[in-house]
C-alpha cells in the first residue's frame, strides 16, 4: 500500500494536484474537509475566519495531530479499496509524525512549493468563498499554517514540486510522480538480432505479445520495455496454457523479478511458447519486475489457478 500526502502554504497547487489524482482514479482524502465539517456542525459560516478558528480550537483541545487522528479511519477505508490513497492538505509536522507513526514507510510526503504572489492570482481565479480576498491576508493565513509547524514538514518531504509554470506542466510533474508510486509491472523483453534475422520480423514478434513496448535496438540486441500485460494475459488464455505458465514464473522468480524464455518464431504468429536460455536463434527474455505488487497476486492476475482447465478465481487488475 502507498499513502501520498501533499504538503505546502495556502494555494500552492495540493488541491489541484489531489484532483488530478482523482482523475487517474486514485481516491484522495481531504484533510480539510474535517474542518469544513466541524464548522457546519458548529452551524457557523463557512469562512476562512471561522474554518481557521476551528481548526486552532480542534488542535488546542486534541493536540496538533487532531485532524490526522480524524482522518485516519477515512484513509484505511479507501486503502482498502485501491491499495493506495492521496492526502489533501497536511498543515504540520505533528500530523506528518501521526501518518509516519501510523503507516511507516508506506508514507509518502511531497511538498509543493510556488512563490505568494502566484497563490494570491490563483485565489482570485479559483472564487471560493472561504478563500481570502488580499495578499495581506494570504500572509496571515501562511503565518497561521506556519504556527502549527507547517515549515518543518515542508523541510523533510521526501520530494519537493515547484509550481511555478503552466497547468500542463504541473500536471506532468503530478501525475509522473503518482505513476511512479502505483503498485505495476515492468516488463523488459530483448532478444540478439542474428544476422540471418529480420528485424521487423522480430520486432513484429516483441509487438505481438506486447503491442504497447517501446523497442530499441543496441549492438545487435533488440531490447522492448513496457508496462501492459493485457495482450501476453490474454494469448494465455486462449492458448489455455495458465498452469503450464504459472509453474515456469514460479521457477522463474528471483526476488522482485520473474524470468522466463519464449520462442521467438512463434511469437511471430501470436503464439506464446516457452523456451530454454540457450535455443537456437536466441530466445525472447520475458523479464517481468514487481514494484509493490504481492507474487503471488501477480500470479493469480497473469496464471490464475485452474480446475477443468478453467480459472477458478480471475481478478483483473495486480
Amino acid at each position: 500500500m502507498k499513502i501520498i500526502a501533499f504538503v505546502g502554504l495556502p494555494l500552492s497547487g495540493k488541491s489541484t494536484a489531489s484532483k488530478m489524482a482523482e482523475e487517474m482514479g486514485i481516491p484522495v482524502v481531504v484533510m480539510g474537509d474535517v474542518i469544513r465539517e466541524e464548522v457546519e456542525r458548529r452551524g457557523l459560516e463557512l469562512t476562512d475566519e471561522n474554518a481557521g478558528r476551528v481548526a486552532s480550537e480542534l488542535r488546542d483541545k486534541e493536540g496538533m495531530d487532531a485532524v490526522a487522528k480524524r482522518c485516519i479511519p477515512r484513509i484505511r477505508k479507501k486503502l482498502e479499496e485501491k491499495g493506495i490513497v492521496v492526502i489533501d492538505g497536511i498543515r504540520g509536522i505533528a500530523e506528518v509524525e501521526r501518518f509516519k507513526k501510523e503507516f511507516g514507510d508506506d508514507f509518502i510526503l511531497i511538498n509543493i512549493e510556488a512563490p505568494v504572489e502566484a497563490r494570491f492570482e490563483r485565489a482570485i481565479k479559483r472564487k471560493r468563498k472561504d478563500d481570502i480576498k488580499t495578499i495581506e491576508e494570504l500572509r496571515r493565513r501562511d503565518e497561521r499554517e506556519i504556527s502549527w509547524g507547517m515549515d518543518e514538514a515542508m523541510k523533510i518531504a521526501d520530494i519537493t514540486v515547484e509550481n511555478t509554470g503552466d497547468i500542463e506542466e504541473f500536471e506532468k510533474k503530478i501525475k509522473d510522480l503518482i505513476r511512479y508510486f502505483l503498485p505495476r509491472v515492468e516488463v523488459e523483453i530483448e532478444t540478439e538480432l542474428h544476422p540471418t534475422e529480420d528485424e521487423e520480423r522480430v520486432r513484429r514478434a516483441i509487438l505481438n505479445l506486447f503491442p504497447d513496448a517501446e523497442i530499441s535496438i543496441r549492438e545487435n540486441r533488440v531490447i522492448g520495455r513496457t508496462s501492459n500485460l493485457s495482450r501476453f494475459r490474454e494469448l494465455l488464455r486462449i492458448q489455455r496454457i495458465l498452469d503450464t505458465s504459472r509453474t515456469m514464473l514460479i521457477s522463474g522468480k528471483k526476488g522482485n523479478s520473474i524470468t522466463v524464455y519464449l520462442n521467438k518464431q512463434t511469437a511471430y504468429i501470436s503464439r506464446i511458447n516457452f523456451a530454454e536460455e540457450d535455443a537456437i536463434l536466441s530466445p525472447l527474455r520475458i523479464t517481468f519486475r514487481l514494484f509493490d505488487v504481492d507474487f503471488e497476486r501477480f500470479l493469480d492476475y497473469l496464471t490464475p489457478e485452474t480446475r477443468d482447465g478453467k480459472p477458478v478465481k480471475e481478478i483483473d487488475r495486480i
